[in-house]
């Protein structure tokens, strides 16, 4: 009812200088792992989305095609699909062999040095107002001033190395952010250019922290993977957690962003399957149409997923609703 009231103090602050940023909400979220999620005041999520709009452009230019995840049109079906047609094109159509490397950064959100992002993002922001206002969102504490919301001890089911709030002030982005978001790719993009032009990966993909390369060599992988061990810390200040690295055959099935690429096939994975049906077994009456419709979509986004949009199915019926002939939709009204 005060939007524009509240839209105007807000442009007042910003234009005077006076705009600090609110208070924060945390939570924590159990699945698929606990996670903390931090979520800033409804104003500042304004201010937000007003500097990614007018900087976003000129740092998503000289980023790679292959940097997927808060970019329009880059979400996870893109993804698949580009890493399937990497794959495609580096074995043949799937005529000869090839090796893939894929990595995921320790711990990313959480270890991120806001300084070395801060340097990245003044390079390319000469005017004074949103040079300014770009170091107050990034350097931004949102633990100074919070609301925890949900039960404490949901809390300590998150590792504490995995925790915001145990970080100096200096680490750390809020997970939950559109700028947070913004800030790891730019953050990233020192990853992908190196990738693809000093390392000369040529197949390479990366959607948010999790990145892969494809080539016919697993000797040219392993020393991918020194170079690339050494330059993110020493550069980045971030590190591969050894554990989720992986350097295999393609042809023993790639799981990059939710789906499986094998030859020929591309599936949902079996975990964001059992989720689906897990939720539309549990979620409640109310919620049930959109949640089952939501995952029909999903599932759909794979090219061998009748299967699991038939397992699907059969859980919606016996929630007494029908589904389309296709298993692509369920409706409001109950079945026949």
């Amino acid at each position: 009812m005060g939007l524009e009231r509240n839209l105007t103090r807000l442009h007042d602050e910003l234009a005077d200088g006076s705009y600090v940023p609110g208070r924060s909400k945390c939570f924590v979220i159990t699945r698929p792992k606990p996670r903390e999620v931090w979520a800033a005041e409804f104003r500042d999520r304004i201010v937000h989305h007003l500097l990614y709009n007018h900087i976003g452009s000129r740092f998503e230019r000289s980023f790679i095609v292959d940097s997927c995840a808060c970019i329009k049109g880059r979400g996870t079906l893109y993804a698949v699909r580009r890493l399937e047609a990497k794959i495609r094109s580096v074995t043949q159509n799937w005529s000869r062999p090839a090796y893939y490397l894929k990595c995921d950064l320790a711990n990313f959100f959480v270890s991120i040095d806001k300084r070395i992002v801060l340097d990245l993002l003044l390079a390319k922001i000469p005017e004074p107002f949103w040079r300014a206002l770009t170091e107050l969102v990034l350097m931004h504490d949102p633990r100074a001033d919070f609301e925890y919301l949900g039960d404490p001890a949901l809390l300590e089911l998150v590792p504490r190395h995995k925790r915001l709030m145990e970080q100096p002030s200096h680490l750390g982005l809020p997970i939950g952010n559109l700028s947070s978001q913004f800030f790891a790719n730019v953050l990233l993009d020192v990853l992908d250019q190196r990738a693809k032009h000093m390392l000369g990966a040529r197949h390479y993909i990366r959607y948010v922290d999790d990145f892969l390369i494809l080539h016919e060599s697993p000797d040219y992988l392993n020393g991918v993977l020194r170079d690339i061990t050494q330059f993110l810390p020493a550069t980045l200040g971030v590190s591969l957690n050894p554990s989720k690295t992986i350097l295999q055959p393609v042809d023993r099935g790639v799981d990059f962003v939710g789906q499986v690429i094998k030859p020929w096939r591309r599936s949902t994975r079996k975990r964001t399957r059992n989720e689906a049906l897990r939720r539309v077994a549990t979620v409640p009456d109310d919620e049930f149409v959109p949640v089952a419709n939501s995952y029909f979509g999903l599932l759909r986004q794979a090219t061998a997923s009748h299967h699991d949009r038939a397992l699907l199915a059969n859980a919606v019926r016996d929630r007494g609703h029908a589904v389309n002939f296709n298993f692509t939709q369920t409706y409001r009204g109950s079945r026949a």
